[in-house]
């Protein structure tokens, strides 16, 4: 392996945060002087911009309100679009009369602006041409009931598109959970602080473009209120990998050996190995069942295959590399219990995916350790903790903080919106698409993690940009060819282009930055 990095370049990137710290730093911004609606009126004009910018075009809108400051900002985004000259038709869930302090206040604006309006009832009709959701908050904490049920029912099934006021209703901020049932958003505008929910979980197929401002508060100064997590950007490729120097040799790009293809299974353990390759391990060693030789040869020649028919075939093999990544077609029988066991007897960087996790579950309970990349799917993750997928899915970022307080290292957490858990702190990779949905796509991101630390990258950096790199990497597929039918194997390639940043003209325009929208 090459030497290792004690450090990477530092990396700004955008922070995201609990429901309960955004509303700490709005009291905060409110106590330092900014009245209450004011902030109200900026996040409005925020919103109504936003949605002059996707629908230029738009005549007619229907906004529906609830109470609190997200009804209240629905409330004054219909007054600014009549004075704008866009009719409104507005649709209140809690009438003006009920409403307290800057709602009231928004409520009483909109009206004074001559916008209409009509309480919510079942069956009305939504005259707009696009729908602006200030239904509920962040603060929601059970399930969705009574009429805001039936509210959310029928804009979804409206199929008109729908601007969400800070986060789809529906929507839980915390932990991207959809709470009995939420909007569907085209387009989610959020404020003060961008929230971790709307980039994990049911997120990405609820809250859709996903649009970030401030409104002059800076939530980087408040030293106590340390983000959630951070959201992964196109940036980390260009600093972590920089162009490499004009003497480096394969011996300095690092040995990666992959522990996989039980009897049967062997097409998973040359995925691993041809991203390994494509992502620029200097070599790469395969340890596999016999019979899979002769095919893994034909396809990948570059991948240095040894056909054994047990670990206790492997002599040398794990202490000429530098990184072992062990699971990919490993099965739960004798061959692959026995390639885990030798893996977890080295003391080297392990990357532990797909059998090699549920043997792991199986087997080796309680293991901890700070060398290890671990990369459960939920059902794998729900093994590893005792509990279910569905439980999994229910809180992810707690489900990846447990899975990596009690095992240690860095734990990748798959799924839409995949969650990167490590010491310093979790990131979630705004990236990737549904045609990610096919066999042996997780195999190829084992493959890149270890290619990444054979090249010297620290743990947790290794985790973050290969996360990112492989999303990256379908989604340039899906703008080639389509969703449908991507395969696993497409994926090495585009990568190699991704890690290669100055030979992709445009690959920055992938990035989403601090600033700039995250679009799905």
């Amino acid at each position: 392996m090459s030497g290792k990095r004690s450090n990477v370049p530092s990396v700004a990137l955008r922070p995201l945060y609990r429901a309960e710290q955004v509303r700490e730093l709005d009291r905060r911004t409110i106590a330092a002087g900014i009245e209450g609606f004011a902030l109200m009126q900026r996040a409005a004009t925020a919103a109504w911009q936003s949605l002059k910018a996707r629908w230029p075009g738009v005549r007619r809108i229907t906004v529906l309100c609830g109470g609190g400051n997200n009804g209240g900002d629905g409330h004054v985004l219909a007054a600014l679009a009549a004075v704008a000259g866009v009719e409104v038709q507005r649709i209140a869930l809690k009438p003006p009369q009920a409403l307290e302090g800057d709602a009231a206040r928004a409520a009483e604006m909109a009206s004074a602006a001559g916008v209409g309006l009509e309480p919510w009832r079942k069956g009305v009709a939504f005259t707009g041409e696009v729908i602006v959701d200030a239904l509920l908050g962040t603060g929601l904490g059970g399930e969705v009931r009574g009429e805001f049920r039936a509210a959310i029912e029928a804009i979804n099934a409206s199929g008109l598109p729908v601007l969400a006021i800070d986060i789809p209703s529906g929507l839980a901020a915390d932990t991207g959970a959809e709470l009995g049932v939420a909007v569907r958003a085209t387009r989610t505008v959020t404020f003060i602080g961008d929230k971790i929910g709307l980039h994990t979980g049911r997120a990405p197929a609820l809250s859709g473009e996903v649009h970030f401002r401030a409104l002059g508060v800076d939530a980087r100064r408040h030293a106590d209120l340390p983000p959630a997590a951070e959201l992964l950007d196109t940036a980390l490729i260009e600093a972590w990998l920089p162009p490499r120097a004009r003497d480096a040799h394969k011996g300095a790009m690092g040995h990666v050996l992959i522990l996989g293809g039980a009897p049967g299974f062997g097409g998973a353990a040359l995925l691993a190995g041809e991203a390994a390759a494509r992502l620029g391990a200097g070599k790469i060693s395969l340890a596999t069942a016999p019979e899979h030789v002769t095919a893994c040869l034909t396809y990948r020649p570059e991948v240095m295959v040894h056909g054994l028919r047990g670990a206790a075939e492997l002599g040398e093999l794990p202490g000429k590399a530098g990184v072992l990544v062990v699971g990919p077609g490993l099965g739960q029988g004798a061959w692959g219990q026995g390639m885990l066991q030798a893996a977890l007897a080295e003391t080297k960087p392990l990357v532990v995916d797909a059998d090699g996790l549920n043997l792991l579950a199986a087997h080796f309970a309680g293991r901890q350790r700070d060398d290890w990349i671990l990369t459960p799917h939920p059902g794998e993750a729900g093994r590893l903790l005792g509990c279910s997928a569905a439980e999994v899915e229910a809180d992810r970022p707690a489900a990846a903080r447990e899975l990596q307080r009690r095992h240690g290292g860095v734990v990748v957490l798959k799924g839409a919106g995949s969650l990167v858990a490590g010491p310093h702190g979790m990131a979630v990779c705004p990236y990737g698409n549904p045609g990610m949905a096919s066999g042996g796509m997780g195999d190829v991101l084992s493959g890149m993690l270890g290619a990444l630390l054979a090249q010297g990258l620290p743990l947790e950096a290794a985790a973050r940009l290969g996360v990112t790199i492989h999303a990256l990497a379908a989604d340039m597929a899906v703008r080639d060819a389509g969703e449908r039918g991507l395969l696993a194997a497409d994926l090495a390639s585009y990568a190699r282009v991704i890690a290669n940043p100055g030979f992709e003209p445009g690959i920055h325009s992938l990035a989403g930055g601090r600033d700039a929208p995250t679009t799905r």
